[in-house]
């Protein structure tokens, strides 16, 4: 029997815009996201995780000629090159990689605006506007602000500071405006279907101000997909893009795979959130398919109190982060760090303190003193010391049984940086516990053999469930310790709710080498 939709996750980040090469503001969507669905297909669910790249469009194709290639080739090359190599460098876990100018995309696109214009959903018409290229959109007065320095006097983007163009153009029109109740009806039943509230409010009070028809076709550009019914147009490319989340899914070509997926959770940063929000949950309502099951924008990543941006040299790359201290540490600093939902600003000098003191110095040291102690003092075999009821056992065990759950509630409510927050309580927890029962005096002392096996089973069953709960944020340093501590299968077959429970290290088996999980860095380096 099939799994339904309700019994699912399917997660999905924009698809980037490939003019430029990512940096780590595309990086913090795609582990958010990776984590997510990390934790909950470890948690039972029937997983899938949609990432990819958006292609066409007038900006990609300025791009690409100013840079003496066409636009198929520009894409090609920074796809290859630059955003498929990302999903190593963070390790990510995707299930599909969408490209819109994947026949699959074009096809099913085909498909939905012959639907759309079918319905009568979709007119001719005539348009005049603010055009901005960077944002690819059509500006309202509204969302225009005066320039400065070399732009003084003209009327600018507030996103990219850039001045828009003004444009008059013959296109095809979405008749977005018939959705604008549907969409208030939509934003009422289901409250938590715009997170967090602040974009939520935001995006009610766009829409009960009145939705205009959307232009939805190009005709002075002939990089995009064609409108079906009339050669001489290019789908707008906001458009077309939107429909990757349901092209990548089957639509149109497999509806029992579309059905098992779909609706999707989207990933977004909040600056495209009335894309997610208003535009595409109107074009699935006027093609009769459910909406999304949740929009989720994110903050902005702020490097030196602005929004990160290539034009403005506040890009910084994932791999200069990733070089230096490694993907693990990338993932867990900006899903710890940064308050979800939120904007957070990035600093060099707190994720190096983050990285010693709660890296090498907390679960790192951590790890390789319990590994170490079992080998110095049990000749690498977990000693039988099954969870007992001693007040310092009851005491650790309490706090794994509290954390878990803690913790997968709150990533069930999209707020990785609380469910670390929880996770860390059992890394604290156990260096406490060391730190009480002193092991290494106990070892001195052979009538207190039976205590030592327990103080060094507890401990090392802690890292055990610290290994599953914190494989989602860091899949590197927790296989390393999953192997070290000689437990058997894939990390990613554990279950997630069940690693909270006392007793799941099995004794007798031997631990192997840890080397550190979190090397120090050499600040010269």
């Amino acid at each position: 029997m099939a799994t339904s939709a309700n019994d699912s996750f399917f997660i999905a980040t924009p698809i980037f815009y490939v003019n430029d090469v990512p940096h780590i503001g595309h990086a913090y969507t795609e582990v958010a996201a990776d984590a997510l669905s990390r934790w909950m297909r470890q948690s039972g669910m029937d997983t899938w995780f949609l990432t990819g790249t958006d292609e066409h469009g007038q900006k990609i194709m300025r791009t690409a000629l100013a840079n003496g290639v066409s636009p198929k080739e520009w894409a090609d090359r920074l796809v290859e090159q630059s955003w498929k190599p990302l999903l190593q460098t963070l390790d990510l876990a995707n299930d599909d990689f969408i490209r819109t100018t994947e026949a699959r995309h074009e096809v099913a696109v085909t498909k939905f605006l012959t639907l759309l214009h079918d319905k009568g959903f979709i007119y001719q018409g005539e348009y005049e506007g603010f055009y901005c290229v960077g944002c690819e959109e059509y500006k309202p007065a509204a969302d225009l602000v005066d320039g400065v320095g070399e732009f003084e006097g003209q009327k600018v983007c507030q996103i990219h500071g850039r001045p828009v163009e003004v444009l008059k153009e013959e296109n095809y029109f979405f008749k977005m405006s018939d959705f604008q109740q549907d969409l208030l009806d939509l934003y009422q039943s289901q409250p938590d279907f715009i997170q967090p509230p602040s974009v939520r409010n935001e995006i009610i009070a766009f829409v009960n101000r009145g939705l205009d028809d959307l232009s939805i076709s190009r005709s002075n550009i002939d990089w995009g997909i064609e409108v079906p019914f009339d050669k001489s147009h290019v789908t707008y490319v906001w458009f077309e893009a939107l429909l990757n989340y349901i092209t990548a899914t089957g639509w149109g070509s497999d509806e029992e795979t579309f059905a098992r997926r779909w609706p999707a959770i989207q990933l977004v940063g909040k600056d495209i959130a009335r894309f997610h929000a208003v535009i595409w949950p109107a074009m699935l309502m006027a093609a009769g398919l459910a909406p999304p099951k949740r929009v989720f924008a994110h903050g902005w990543l702020l490097v030196g109190g602005e929004k990160m941006s290539k034009s403005k040299l506040t890009g910084i790359a994932p791999t200069d982060i990733t070089s230096v201290f490694g993907s693990d540490a990338f993932r867990y600093y900006f899903l710890r760090a940064i308050t979800f939902g939120s904007d957070g600003s990035f600093s060099w000098e707190d994720l190096s303190a983050r990285y010693e003191a709660e890296l090498a110095n907390g679960l790192g040291n951590l790890a390789s003193r319990v590994i170490a102690m079992i080998t110095r003092y049990r000749d690498g075999v977990i000693p039988d010391g099954a969870p007992g009821s001693a007040p310092a056992e009851a005491a650790l065990q309490a706090v794994m049984a509290e954390a878990v759950p803690a913790a997968d509630a709150a990533m069930n409510a999209f707020a990785p940086h609380e469910a670390l927050g929880q996770l860390w309580r059992i890394v604290d927890a156990t260096n406490g516990y060391i730190t009480e029962q002193e092991p290494w005096v106990l070892a001195k002392d052979p009538q207190e053999a039976q205590r030592l096996d327990a103080v060094l089973y507890n401990a090392a069953d802690a890292l055990r469930c610290l290994a599953v709960t914190l494989s989602p944020f860091m899949p590197q340093a927790t296989h390393k310790l999953w192997v070290a501590l000689g437990m058997p299968g894939s990390l990613q077959d554990q279950n997630i709710p069940d690693a909270g429970f006392a007793g799941g290290l099995t004794p007798g088996v031997s631990v192997g080498e840890l080397l550190p999980l979190f090397p120090r860095i050499d600040p010269e380096a």
